[in-house]
């Protein structure tokens, strides 16, 4: 009788774990975020205008959610960690990439990894933030979204993330689209929802634009995703041309170029980018990166301070039509202090 009540007992802890897995998925599945394909934000505008024959500057970064310093490794990457320590750690991150910001002005900032409301970043408005900072507004894109994501151990936890564009010129319409998913479900009820973040800009004395594209594709699947997404941005990027007006796509490709080899990967076994090829460019579009330093670095450990010893790639840059000028493009060297990503800066002209 022993015997039966306890294999009875095991039955049932069975069948309430199995219970409380499937309302969990449940729970997860009703509450998954679901944009729409389009969404018209909320302009957040200042009222610089913008001329043909004009030079001005971009700055793209992903900041990591400021919780990816130096002294930081990634579970996904290989690493440990989850999240900081310390709510300080964010806070010092976060002032550390403001002064960067501050230091490398530009007319322009591409920000990705932007924590508004996330446990992993201790809660803190970072669009808020940098917006206070630097004192000029942004519009923010969503695309991580999730009451609470359950993996590793501890958790993720809640998460609230995207894309922040930020100018002191007149925007006169931005929009969240939306990229393909990667992932199936149960996976995709608690990922990311990537997306592209575009702001259009009048051009005066003209009946054109200069359009701006934000985005951050897929780092971690098979390939086909970022395959799609970048498919997307580039019927995107066609159909903005062949209205006539200024194109400027830039963020995090999650993906090398083909032909630029300074940073070789040498650790196979771990996180390894795609290749993206100027042949997959429509015509009319050339990209503006540059490998005078890498932009991100292999998180599955501290930053040893040698790009020999710790593996780096060139990843993060632009997309620039023909009708515009690079007049200079650089990644800016900051020894990954703050974030595992280093900015790069776009000088441009529009040409008449």
């Amino acid at each position: 009788m022993k015997k039966k009540a306890v294999l009875k007992s095991i039955v049932y802890i069975f069948l309430a774990f199995l219970l409380a897995v499937i309302v969990f998925l449940g729970v997860l599945t009703i509450r998954e975020y679901r944009p729409d394909a389009v969404e018209k934000l909320n302009v957040q505008s200042m009222e610089q205008t913008l001329e043909k024959g004009e030079v001005f500057t971009i700055l793209s970064y992903n900041t990591g959610y400021a919780g990816l310093g130096k002294d930081e490794d990634f579970f996904m990457d290989g690493g440990k960690n989850v999240q900081p320590e310390t709510k300080q750690m964010v806070e010092t991150n976060l002032e550390g990439i403001t002064n960067i910001l501050k230091e490398e002005a530009a007319d322009i900032y591409f920000l990705q990894e932007v924590d508004v409301h996330s446990k992993r970043s201790y809660y803190i408005n970072q669009q808020k933030y940098y917006e206070d900072a630097l004192n000029m507004p942004g519009n923010f894109a969503c695309n991580f979204k999730c009451d609470f994501v359950p993996y590793p151990l501890p958790p993720i936890g809640k998460v609230t993330s995207g894309l922040v564009t930020m100018t002191e010129y007149k925007v006169t319409d931005a929009s969240r689209i939306a990229l393909p998913e990667s992932f199936k479900w149960p996976i995709k009820t608690c990922n990311l929802k990537r997306c592209m973040l575009e702001e259009r800009i009048p051009v005066q004395g003209t009946d054109k634009e200069l359009v701006l594209i934000n985005f951050h594709l897929e780092a971690y699947d098979s390939g086909k995703g970022k395959i799609a997404q970048s498919n997307m941005l580039a019927k995107k990027l066609k159909e903005e041309y062949e209205k006539g007006n200024y194109v400027i796509a830039g963020g995090d490709f999650n993906q090398t170029f083909e032909g630029m080899d300074t940073y070789p990967i040498h650790d196979q076994g771990s996180w390894v980018p795609g290749k993206v090829s100027a042949d997959e460019l429509e015509e009319g579009f050339s990209f503006a990166v540059s490998d005078n330093a890498p932009t991100c670095r292999l998180l599955n450990s501290s930053y040893s301070g040698n790009y020999e010893e710790t593996q780096v790639y060139v990843i993060d840059g632009f997309i620039v039509s023909d009708n515009i000028e690079v007049v200079n493009v650089e990644n800016i060297d900051t020894q990954f202090e703050f974030t595992d990503h280093q900015p790069v800066k776009l000088k441009v002209k529009l040409k008449e």
